[in-house]
């Protein structure tokens, strides 16, 4: 009995280091750095908070694939985060664009701080 529980765990070992293949195969080191770095800025659209990099929910995995076809036929940065933009929204980017309602995000801690210190200033000189 002992050696057929030994036998099973070896073998279920040995399975998960043969179904653990590359996925995503690149030419040029570049293009790998450039595969990482964007997924790493890309938010997962089914997750709460984290980017697809740290996600293995399916439409993860499917942007992840994406990405890397998009990669490889030579679009730009830029390309690959406005088609991301385009399908799941502009939340979907971890770095907003300092445009339209993202103002907000940008200025609204600024505008903040500013109120606060200003009425720190005034409640201090009454």
């Amino acid at each position: 009995m002992k050696a057929f529980i030994f036998t099973c765990s070896v073998l279920l070992c040995t399975s998960s280091f043969m179904q653990a293949e590359e996925l995503y195969s690149f030419d040029d080191p570049r293009k790998e750095k450039r595969f990482y770095s964007l997924i790493s800025e890309i938010r997962c659209p089914k997750c709460t908070s984290g980017s697809i990099a740290s996600s293995d929910v399916p439409v993860s995995r499917d942007l992840k694939q994406r990405v890397y076809e998009l990669i490889q036929s030579g679009s730009s940065n830029a390309e690959i985060k406005n088609y991301v933009k385009q399908r799941f929204g502009a939340s979907s980017d971890y770095k907003p664009a300092f445009e339209g309602a993202n103002y907000i995000l940008w200025l609204g801690p600024f505008i903040f701080l500013g109120l606060m210190i200003t009425l720190f200033f005034l409640r201090r000189r009454l």
